[in-house]
């Protein structure tokens, strides 16, 4: 049964550069732990790309990143001395703990042009693990659970789900897959979740005889849901167990407001260590008045 559909929000990062944002939603701020999802693009990026539209370094607690791409290239480096171009059908797993800072760079935009599109989701720590060590795991696509099934091609990119486990270490239960899915092929949401949803990056699906399409994230109720494509169509499941109530602020996330004031004094007083090879420029911690927001906020 649905339960409920948001819509994305188009959102300006800057130089040109625009995403879809769907996670937090005022009516539904989590699936599972999964705290914040953005769509990024599909958009051409001219050769010579100004650097103000890259990501310049920036912090988060409490959380861990994944940014999968269908297309394109982003070059990441981050303050546990990771610098890896994430590539597409690759995941790059992001866990900020106590505290992590890290740039994203079109690089290969700026040499040469490319077509960028993706997703980038963040999930939030369970509470006895929002201060563990900050780390970064990378796993190429080749290393991820695959299947082929009437049409369906998936790839698990976190979790468990389809019987299939990957080698992505998480903090929580939880599932996060990528489906090609060719006109009139159906798929099965996985059941064995508490919290579950659906988002369709490219094309258009039908989900209990209603159509739905690129930009629109579909929340599942429990049971048996299955969902077939329309069109050619590129869709991401995910959800998993929640992990409670969080406060967000800009990039950080935790279970304590205390914590994320602690985190805004911290960045603004220098106290969170840079990237090695971009530690001469930051993201300024921004001016907000409104006090940090609770999914029950």
């Amino acid at each position: 049964m649905i339960e409920l559909v948001i819509e994305q929000r188009r959102r300006s990062l800057g130089g040109g550069i625009e995403v879809g944002r769907v996670l937090p939603f005022a009516k539904h701020r989590m699936v599972g732990p999964f705290v914040f999802f953005d769509h990024m693009g599909p958009v051409d990026l001219a050769r010579g790309l100004p650097r103000s539209s890259d990501v310049r370094p920036h912090p988060h607690i409490g959380l861990s990143t994944v940014t999968y791409l269908f297309s394109g290239e982003m070059m990441h480096r981050d303050s546990v001395g990771t610098e890896l171009a994430v590539r597409p059908g690759e995941v790059n797993w992001m866990t900020a703990g106590r505290g992590i800072t890290h740039s994203e760079r079109f690089e290969k935009a700026r040499a040469e042009g490319d077509h960028l599109h993706g997703i980038q989701a963040w999930v939030a720590l369970p509470s006895e693990d929002e201060e563990t060590d900050p780390g970064f795991s990378h796993h190429a696509g080749d290393d991820l659970p695959q299947w082929h099934d009437n049409g369906v091609h998936g790839r698990l990119i976190a979790g468990n789900a389809f019987g299939l486990s990957a080698q992505v270490r998480t903090h929580s239960p939880l599932f996060y897959a990528h489906l090609e899915m060719e006109a009139g092929s159906v798929a099965e949401l996985p059941q064995d979740h508490a919290e579950r949803a659906l988002y369709v990056a490219s094309g258009e699906i039908e989900v209990g005889g209603q159509p739905f399409s690129a930009g629109q994230m579909i929340v599942m109720g429990k049971g048996a849901e299955h969902f077939q494509a329309r069109s050619q169509a590129t869709v991401m499941v995910l959800g998993g167990e929640p992990v409670g109530e969080r406060y967000l602020y800009w990039n950080f996330v935790s279970s304590s407001q205390e914590r994320i004031e602690q985190a805004k004094a911290d960045w603004k007083a220098g106290r969170m260590k840079l990237p090695d090879l971009d530690d001469q420029e930051f993201t300024p911690l921004p001016e907000d008045p409104a006090p940090p927001s609770s999914p029950n906020g």
